[in-house]
């Protein structure tokens, strides 16, 4: 996740050593209120005590003023240890971070994670995924839980990434290329328990394709597991049938072919929340890590899960409009009266929601002011009519608190006709990562010089 070098010499405390990881501790201890960066640019940290979360606003000048999202590493890590807390004794977690870590980072939630003892290691959807993890210097088992295709192979093996498996082709055609190589891969059979998405089926079919991977050359199966459908929902009796098919399946596997599978999983972030016994040898926790609920029925009595995610921009226009002003596209807001209206350089291209258009609202303030007319590409408006003292240059809020206020993702997933996942994944590339830790900023990720 952290960039080239480049984004070293964009930060820091007139930066010479060029590193991935961008560190402003010194200056900010120091009580710097700019960063010089060789006369070019300057980074402008502003202490401001009203922001106790951080203990500090984070003004990026010329670079960050448009939009940014601020990932808290220290609630990241309070989710983990809540959720581990709560699982059975021996129980391991594998952290998923696939979606680029829910659009949160992959790699900084992994590299925060990894020193966790009872993180078993980390789950993505591709090979791609897993690579990077691995590049970035993550040293614990990395699971692809998606289809690997067959060129894939010889660079997971050589990277020691895990690989799903649920075809006779991909158990042939894995084996004969580990043979090639001259190593073993380490597989995790997927079963379709109630998902009807990718898995061997329960039956004799699924009994024999276990059979065959456990005594093919080349193949070491470390692991087995299926996916919840409903586990998120009140009623846990269609999770509780599932678990129950494949803990048979699985019993039924280890005990007519005499070998200990070493891995089992089944349970997603709602089953590792609310239901204890499918617990197994680990635990899959994904959208909670990031402080985010797995669904409205998920209760929330269990945990105190953290958001993890701010995401914050500033007016760049204001004006006052006339009654019966028509704003945005298709005019689909009209001014009853007098009104004061600002525009935020944000839009659906960088994640927005177009479905928050009319609906919406963001925090200025701390007070909330509604979304006014149409969610464009880049940018929208919104009514700032009964907020006093609103200038050019003020800090909006998307998503997160300010004062006594806050907006979730989970709120905004309800208006926009969407889901806090979604929402989540969906941030843009154009919106830069901001990583804190202790309230200070440790690390900072764009694409602004994706040309190079």
């Amino acid at each position: 996740m952290f960039g080239k070098r480049h984004e070293a010499e964009r930060y820091g405390n007139s930066v010479k050593n060029h590193t991935d990881v961008l560190i402003f501790h010194t200056a900010i201890c120091a009580g710097a209120s700019q960063i010089s960066l060789d006369g070019r640019r300057k980074l402008e940290i502003c202490v401001a005590p009203s922001r106790k979360r951080f203990g500090m606003e984070i003004k990026m000048t010329e670079k960050y003023n448009r939009v940014y999202a601020t990932v808290d590493l220290d609630r990241l890590r309070a989710n983990a240890e809540g959720m581990i807390a709560k699982l059975g004794k021996g129980t391991k977690m594998i952290g998923v971070v696939k979606a680029d870590g829910y659009g949160h980072g992959a790699v900084p939630a992994a590299k925060e994670l990894e020193s966790l003892d009872d993180i078993w290691g980390f789950g993505v959807a591709t090979e791609e995924e897993a690579v990077i993890l691995r590049k970035s210097g993550i040293h614990k088992p990395i699971l692809s839980l998606g289809y690997a295709f067959p060129y894939h192979y010889k660079e997971m093996m050589e990277n020691d990434i895990r690989i799903t498996v649920f075809r006779q082709d991909m158990l042939e055609q894995l084996g004969k290329a580990a043979n090639e190589a001259g190593k073993t891969a380490k597989i995790h059979i997927k079963v379709d328990t109630g998902m009807s998405r990718i898995g061997i089926s329960p039956d004799e079919e699924g009994m024999a394709f276990v059979r065959r991977a456990l005594r093919m050359p080349g193949i070491e199966v470390e692991g087995i597991f299926t996916h919840f459908a409903k586990a998120d929902e009140e009623d846990k009796a269609p999770a509780r049938r599932q678990l129950s098919v494949f803990h048979d399946f699985v019993q039924r596997a280890e005990k007519e072919s005499g070998c200990r599978i070493p891995l089992c999983h089944c349970a997603n972030s709602a089953a590792a929340l609310e239901l204890r016994e499918a617990d197994m040898d680990a635990v899959r926790a994904g959208i909670a890590l990031y402080g985010l609920w797995p669904s409205a029925e998920t209760a929330r009595n269990i945990i105190d899960l953290k958001p993890v995610m701010e995401i914050k921009s500033r007016i760049v226009y204001l004006k006052e409009v006339e009654p019966g002003t028509e704003i945005g596209y298709g005019g689909t807001f009209t001014a009853e009266k007098r009104m004061k209206i600002a525009t935020v350089p944000v839009g659906y291209a960088d994640g927005y929601p177009r479905g928050l258009s009319n609906k919406g609202y963001v925090l200025v303030h701390g007070k909330k002011a509604p979304v006014a007319g149409k969610v464009c590409m880049d940018q929208f408006m919104i009514d700032v009519t009964d907020i006093s003292g609103v200038s050019e240059g003020d800090v909006v809020t998307l998503i997160g608190k300010e004062g006594e206020e806050q907006i979730t993702m989970e709120e905004l997933g309800e208006l926009s006709g969407r889901f806090n996942y979604e929402l989540a994944c969906c941030i843009g590339k154009r919106v830069p990562r901001i990583y804190l830790k202790s309230g200070k900023v440790t690390a900072a990720k764009d694409y602004f010089r994706d040309f190079e």
